[in-house]
């Protein structure tokens, strides 16, 4: 049976340049590594995002302790980019709004839930009438 190629072996990007070999070392050197302006022009994001790439694809042919590692090194540098958060006084906003808007479905509903109800059934009177 023929080995199926995989979306990921054709990745290129000349963004980043990690050392050769880097994720076989320590998980705290290769936090540092990826934190680094270096190997991550955009910040620790970007780090990361390449971790979780590099793990992705090497999906079964890494050991249970090497996959060990490199969690452990997501836990870093996670540290890492909530620091520079903090340190920075920024919190990246929402991706959608519809986060928000469930949010404030849950909020009405919880402070009075019979003000929930009454307005659903004017909604449902509403449809029912057009």
């Amino acid at each position: 049976m023929a080995t199926k190629k995989k979306w990921s072996a054709k990745v290129d990007t000349d963004s980043t340049h990690p050392d050769e070999g880097l994720f076989n070392k320590s998980p705290a050197t290769i936090a540092k590594s990826l934190a680094s302006k270096k190997v991550s022009p955009k910040g620790p994001g970007s780090g990361m995002r390449m971790l979780t790439f590099y793990i992705n694809r090497a999906g079964k042919n890494l050991s249970q302790e090497r996959r060990d590692a490199l969690d452990k090194t997501k836990s870093i540098l996670s540290r890492i980019i909530a620091d520079q958060k903090e340190k920075d006084g920024k919190e990246k906003p929402r991706a959608r709004k519809t986060a928000s808007k469930k949010s404030a479905k849950k909020t009405s509903s919880k402070t009075s839930s019979s003000a929930a109800k009454s307005a659903h059934a004017r909604k449902r009177t509403a449809k029912k009438a057009a």
